[in-house]
């Protein structure tokens, strides 16, 4: 049977044969599709490690809208989704769609420009107008996406002078962003207020200082210790940023996230956040904090500069989103009883859940090959899972991340235990 690599030889000698061996074109082409050979043998040599480690992540066809129970392409009848960072329901509710439905009739797809060009309408403005009055910040500025406020935030902010000091298992976003800039890099060990007091006063001699860290880390559900970062940077004259994506609209008794939640609202300088997870689900991010702050972002931040604008569908859901959580705490105070409901059970059965009280409940299991073969067996009892592994998380941490919204109900989240408790037997997971 033939390899890529014997079909890529083929190639190479019918080049040969065709344009012959006498002309410098002729070398430069045999040079250029060896180069391209080699290439596709380094590619699919990388592609086989992925998949013999078990940790191929492949792609599961959804053919109906978002929301606790979706249709999978190959399955059959309705499939309990718990992997959407859909935690308020609010991807598919009635409300949210209707404001994308107008905003698309009367604002367009699209913008085909960046802001400051010609893409700026008033519904751009009024969604950030809310974003800064929802989180009790100055302003606020949106992008495409999180990734991209973080990618825009620390290059502006902080120059050869400043330091960073960020968390060690900041989000991916994050790091590349801090990659960016030319600050001082200091990493202190996960949530450890030791080694973040030690990395403060190495870093004394900066002008500027900024600790950094996700409010809530998405693989684990655990929370950072934000009184006490508080505390430090205060003490040593830093300034606190935090990453609320997982956090934003259902944390702290009004959703405002982990910042209101832990009683330091007012001490947490800069907050990046997403539409794309609790706040409807489409894309885009923002970024709020001072205004001299937002203003020189909307000067310098690249994303913003060289990116097209939200679609105004995507404004007029997360808009609407936005309102329904300024009116009332209802739906976010919903999500914790069957938080605590999915994890007290799925602990009498004896699972490891990762987390407290947090809808995010990654289920250990430690090998990456037993978590996918688990996923899998879990969709044929009608249950949408996705095991997470290397390198989303470090070798070793498989798991399966279980992710509650306020749309499933009691029975939902029953079934759901019940599946697992089926699938962990039959794995020697649980007895």
């Amino acid at each position: 049977m033939l390899t890529n690599r014997d079909v890529n030889q083929f190639v190479l000698l019918f080049q040969f044969m065709k344009h012959g061996t006498n002309t410098p074109s002729t070398t430069t082409s045999n040079r250029g599709y060896a180069a391209i050979a080699e290439a596709r043998t380094v590619l699919e040599h990388e592609l086989e490690t992925i998949r013999t480690g078990g940790t191929w992540k492949g792609e599961r066809i959804i053919t109906s809208k978002q929301g606790p129970r979706i249709n999978v392409d190959g399955s059959h009848g309705d499939i309990l989704n718990f992997c959407a960072n859909n935690y308020l329901g609010l991807s598919s509710h009635p409300q949210v769609v209707e404001a994308g439905i107008e905003a698309l009739k009367k604002y367009g797809a699209g913008l085909s420009s960046v802001r400051f060009i010609c893409g700026t309408q008033d519904i751009h403005k009024d969604l950030e107008q809310k974003l800064a009055q929802f989180h009790e910040r100055e302003d606020c500025i949106l992008y495409a996406s999180c990734f991209d406020a973080n990618a825009g935030l620390f290059e502006v902010l902080l120059g050869p002078d400043d330091a960073v000091l960020s968390d060690e298992l900041n989000h991916a976003s994050i790091i590349d962003g801090i990659r960016l800039c030319r600050a001082k890099r200091f990493r202190y060990k996960h949530m450890d207020l030791n080694d973040l007091e030690t990395q403060l006063k190495e870093s004394q001699s900066s002008r500027l200082r900024l600790v950094v860290t996700d409010g809530v880390f998405s693989m684990d559900g655990d929370m950072a210790p934000l009184k006490g970062i508080c505390d430090l940077a205060e003490k040593y004259g830093a300034m606190v940023f935090i990453d609320e994506c997982h956090a934003t609209g259902f944390m702290g008794p009004r959703g405002r996230g982990t910042d209101e939640l832990l009683g330091v609202m007012d001490r947490v300088h800069i907050v990046n956040s997403t539409l794309g997870k609790a706040l409807g689900g489409a894309a885009g991010g923002y970024t709020v904090g001072p205004k001299p702050l937002i203003d020189l972002l909307r000067q310098r931040s690249r994303p913003y500069l060289f990116s097209n604008s939200l679609p105004p569908p995507v404004v007029g859901c997360a808009t609407r989103a936005v309102e329904l959580l300024l009116a009332s705490n209802e739906i976010a105070q919903s999500v914790g009883d069957k938080t605590m409901r999915f994890r007290n059970k799925m602990t009498e059965a004896g699972f490891t859940i990762s987390g407290s009280d947090h809808p995010i409940c990654p289920v250990m299991l430690g090998d990456a090959r037993l978590a996918s073969l688990m996923a899998d067996d879990m969709l044929k009892l009608g249950v949408y899972v996705i095991g997470f592994s290397y390198p989303v998380v470090p070798k070793g941490k498989a798991r399966i991340r279980v992710q509650i919204s306020a749309a499933h109900t009691d029975q939902d989240i029953d079934r759901a235990v019940d599946a697992f408790i089926q699938t962990g037997r039959k794995h020697g997971v649980v007895s």
